[in-house]
């Protein structure tokens, strides 16, 4: 099927999901493949982020989180880290007009403080930039990790315990996802990984307890727009019971 019919029968089908996170995987081994850097890798990865970005909102996503750069990747190769940060720092500055033309709004989770000045200076001008816009919400995780997050929530909230702020009677799933990174988030519906791993990588630990789960052996350089369309095909196509049985399980 063409793009166009792929799309088509998006709008037709309905349900789409409201949220999609994404394991942007597999960049340094498509390089490799290739005879590259992996740099060259993470440069290509960039442009599937653009196809993604803008297909996501006209298909009727509201929210979009892409695994931009976790805690465990400061392990790499320092040089490799470096160009990731000035990738991030040229590619928030290159885009941010098309984004604010598209009514996107940019926002980040993860310890933020933990990345150098530059990218950390030029992603709050991207975010200020873009805070009234009421189009896609593209997050960006960034210096994340599912248990680091769990972790800061737990302190924030046995301060604000021992504070008196919070009752320890009034602790539930639903007060302490107010004290996680994306508090201001609705959990994932689609979790989708490329490059055929089969693990979550410390990701969304918390968010993703009933998230729906897309693995393609696909690398992200190759990730087509008739991909990202083919993986909300196959959730439209799930029935989510949330534990619950439904008339059709019975």
């Amino acid at each position: 099927m063409s793009l166009e019919e792929l799309k088509k029968q998006i709008k037709e089908t309905g349900n789409v999901p409201q949220h999609v996170a994404i394991i942007m995987d597999g960049n340094g081994r498509w390089a490799k493949k290739r005879g590259l850097k992996r740099t060259e890798g993470h440069k290509a990865g960039v442009k599937t982020v653009q196809r993604v970005v803008r297909l996501a909102h006209p298909l009727g996503v509201k929210y979009l989180t892409l695994y931009t750069f976790s805690i465990e990747n400061w392990k790499r190769p320092k040089s490799e880290v470096a160009y990731i940060m000035k990738l991030l720092y040229n590619t928030t500055r290159s885009e941010l007009d098309e984004l604010h033309k598209n009514q996107v709004k940019l926002i980040a989770t993860g310890r933020i403080s933990g990345i150098p000045q530059s990218s950390r200076m030029m992603l709050r001008k991207a975010i200020r930039k873009t805070a009234n816009n009421n189009g896609l919400v593209l997050n960006l995780a960034l210096n994340y990790g599912g248990r680091t997050e769990i972790i800061d929530a737990v302190k924030k909230l046995v301060k604000d315990v021992k504070a008196g702020i919070v009752s320890e009677r009034r602790i539930s799933p639903e007060l302490f996802e107010n004290y996680l990174y994306t508090c201001e988030l609705p959990d994932p519906d689609l979790l989708i990984r490329t490059s055929g791993e089969m693990r979550l990588s410390n990701f969304l630990l918390w968010q993703t307890h009933y998230t729906e789960l897309y693995i393609t052996d696909v690398y992200w350089p190759d990730y087509t727009e008739e991909d990202f369309c083919r993986a909300i095909i196959d959730y439209q196509s799930r029935e989510r019971r949330f534990g619950r049985l439904t008339n059709k399980s019975r």
